[in-house]
């Protein structure tokens, strides 16, 4: 007997400790992921992992068109030229109606509707991630020299997955224009950890894009739909118009922030949905729970935990 269960610890210390376990999909989480988009009509791509690499996914690796997401790259560019000196937060651009295009989502234009007005580069920034003003957005791209330059920035930065060509405004006037602007919610995940673990911009900037990303409340139904109040959720968002044959888009990705600060990054994105805007977002609002109640249910320290358990494991066997 003594010998049977000393073997039973070793086994269990392996299990615990071998790198898959701790380190690939997990399968309690696996699961749920895998129940809540099984039968779906949608195109769903699901990535989820902890900053200890625990993680589900589901068509990670596929590429999805990220519409209003695009402005998370773009905001992450923006910034870095500002630390590198290339504009100052304050500097001022004259917005016109050639800027301020109509039938299109943009708070800027509501704003300045009376006429040509000054406005500085934080405000185009805040409008263009917080509420996600699509003039705002196209008016970045025209400083950074176009939406490709975006994706050699992203691809600066060693990530794989990210494909930008096209402006808000080619979006508009084209459905198909959306697949220009894809990314991989693999890539997104990496893009979300390194701005999360404060590799890409200055302590100011990082701070200020952490803001305007934390107190977005764009897509309300998504992500932080089931989310606890309080609850710390940095996130872009990004739909598309409804086309009654090709469906909708309907996107969120961000960092969930648990009770005891461990990140976890989330992104989803859902294409050719045949559902309403509203019916698609409880998708991403179901996973985003599952997320939540799987990481929130770990101990801070999975491996001092799984320690603890093969200790007790031989105490009782002494």
């Amino acid at each position: 007997m003594m010998k049977k269960n000393l073997f039973r610890c070793l086994f269990a210390f392996f299990v615990l400790f071998s790198p898959f376990s701790l380190l690939h999909a997990t399968p309690g989480l696996q699961e749920r992921i895998n129940a809540i988009v099984q039968g779906q009509s949608a195109d769903i791509g699901v990535a989820i992992k902890s900053g200890s690499g625990q993680g589900a996914s589901f068509q990670a690796d596929k590429a999805f068109p990220m519409q209003s997401v695009v402005k998370f790259p773009l905001a992450l560019a923006v910034l870095d030229a500002v630390d590198k000196g290339r504009w100052h937060l304050d500097d001022t651009f004259l917005l016109t109606g050639l800027e301020l295009l109509p039938d299109t989502h943009s708070p800027l234009r509501e704003k300045y509707a009376d006429g040509p007005a000054q406005v500085t580069l934080r405000e185009i920034l805040t409008d263009t991630v917080s509420h996600s003003d699509n003039n705002g957005c196209d008016m970045l791209f025209r400083l950074l020299g176009g939406p490709e330059a975006v994706e050699r920035y992203v691809k600066g930065l060693g990530i794989e997955g990210f494909r930008i060509r096209a402006t808000e405004e080619e979006m508009q006037r084209s459905w198909d224009a959306q697949f220009a602007n894809t990314a991989t919610p693999a890539a997104a995940n990496r893009l979300l950890r390194l701005f999360q673990q404060k590799k890409l911009l200055s302590a100011s900037s990082h701070e200020l894009l952490w803001a305007m990303m934390r107190d977005s409340m764009t897509g309300p139904g998504r992500l932080r739909e089931p989310l606890p109040a309080g609850t710390v959720l940095v996130h872009k968002t990004g739909t598309g118009d409804t086309s009654p044959v090709k469906g909708t888009t309907v996107n969120d990705i961000g960092i969930i922030l648990l009770p005891d600060g461990r990140p976890v990054f989330i992104s989803v994105f859902i294409t050719h949905a045949p559902d309403s805007i509203m019916d698609t977002e409880k998708t991403i609002a179901s996973l985003s729970q599952a997320a939540w109640e799987y990481y929130s249910a770990l101990p801070r320290n999975p491996l001092a935990a799984a320690q603890h358990g093969v200790r007790e494991l031989f105490r009782l066997n002494d």
